[in-house]
């Protein structure tokens, strides 16, 4: 049995580049460092709720990114709005990086983004993750059962987005927000 500063160590240098990449699918890869790095000062403040079977960290990890991540985009959305209030233009908008596009291109990422934040985060979980239901749960928080309805829905909802597009091929085109902005202001 592994003393808890071993614990982190082997944990830190087995799945840092998974949480790296976690993050780096959710937002900007710049960010995505500083997550996976925040993530593993909060495992490090809480060593004694780092799980000890190696099966088990990995999820932990995960559930751990996940408030990070939302603990981030709350405090984004305050300073958005802080700033919104300050200036009255329209800050320039990014430009997506080379695999943002390329995914995009592919439409998968606008495909996602009109499914809800919660399927996204289900769908992510499983095929991008490669998660089983039962350790895509304990990321969520829910039962292992509660995981596998959302995720039915979730599909099903993707399904109903795919087969949309197919009957009306046009409006699959156009993307939807910040991309279809920036063209506009381009113009």
């Amino acid at each position: 049995m592994l003393d808890p500063h071993d614990r982190f160590a082997r944990a830190y240098e087995e799945h840092y580049p998974a949480i790296v990449r976690y993050a780096a699918r959710r937002i900007d890869t710049e960010r995505a460092r500083d997550v996976a790095m925040e993530t593993f000062l909060v495992a490090w403040r809480r060593l004694e709720e780092l799980p000890e079977s190696a099966d088990a960290v990995r999820p932990w990890l995960y559930g751990v990114a996940r408030k990070v991540l939302a603990n981030e985009q709350r405090a984004n959305r305050r300073r958005d709005r802080l700033l919104g209030r300050l200036h009255t233009a329209r800050a320039p908008v990014a430009e997506p990086d080379h695999a943002i596009l390329t995914v995009e291109a592919m439409g998968v990422q606008e495909v996602m983004r009109r499914l809800s934040p919660r399927d996204q985060e289900v769908l992510q979980l499983i095929a991008w993750e490669g998660l089983d239901v039962a350790t895509a749960a304990q990321v969520v928080g829910c039962s292992a059962k509660t995981l596998s309805v959302r995720l039915l829905r979730a599909r099903r909802r993707l399904e109903s987005v795919l087969a949309a597009d197919d009957a009306h091929p046009s409006a699959a085109a156009a993307p939807p927000g910040r991309y279809a902005t920036t063209e506009r202001s381009r113009s």
